[in-house]
């Protein structure tokens, strides 16, 4: 079962292509909702309000059939730009990812293998600059349990190395915890003695 991704660890540094007086300005953002995608283009625009051509492509997702993306020539020829951004991405094998690519035009027109050219150079050039990291694809689960069984779920926390996303200790208590997809199902089994605690994947 594979239960690791790649992505970017942060913000890559700005990178800069030329070919025939065009530049290319390359940026890669880590993200995980459409909505942060939002945000770095309104961010890459507005810092870049001369230029005819702000063109990316993204990718959310960690596998499990559920991964989404999109891609944008923005006024470009079709399939000039976006694509071969895409393409570098399906290239590092990275995902959570979003890279733009800033064109500002340098008079002499470079054709559709120029662009293409481009556009994929300048995406490459983002990613090597960039932080590439491995992460664990986690579950999280909501643990249910009375004061009395406190320690024994602590104690099972702390053995299996389950990480605390958040608790609540009211009348009763609950605690939500992130473990490892691969290592789910022991962990889970772990708790199964204590009859009054109960756990559900949330």
């Amino acid at each position: 079962m594979k239960d690791t991704y790649k992505t970017i660890a942060k913000k890559a540094p700005e990178v800069l292509f030329k070919d025939k007086g065009s530049k290319f300005f390359g940026y890669a953002f880590p993200v995980s909702t459409e909505d942060d995608i939002k945000l770095y283009l309104e961010e890459i625009k507005t810092s870049h309000n001369s230029a005819r051509h702000h063109c990316y492509a993204w990718q959310l997702g960690t596998g499990d059939g559920q991964v989404q993306y999109r891609a944008n020539d923005d006024g470009e020829p079709s399939n000039t730009a976006g694509m071969p951004i895409y393409g570098q991405i399906q290239s590092f094998n990275v995902t959570n990812v979003l890279i733009v690519v800033v064109r500002y035009f340098g008079g002499v027109k470079l054709g559709v293998g120029g662009l293409i050219n481009a556009y994929k150079t300048t995406a490459q050039m983002c990613l090597e600059a960039s932080s590439i990291i491995e992460k664990t694809i986690d579950n999280r689960y909501l643990i249910a349990f009375q004061y009395k069984d406190m320690n024994n779920v602590m104690r099972v926390i702390k053995e299996k190395n389950l990480q605390i996303e958040s608790q609540k200790m009211d009348l009763s208590c609950k605690i939500t915890v992130s473990i490892r997809k691969s290592e789910a199902k022991q962990a889970i089994k772990a708790f199964e003695s204590f009859y009054e605690v109960n756990i559900t994947e949330v």
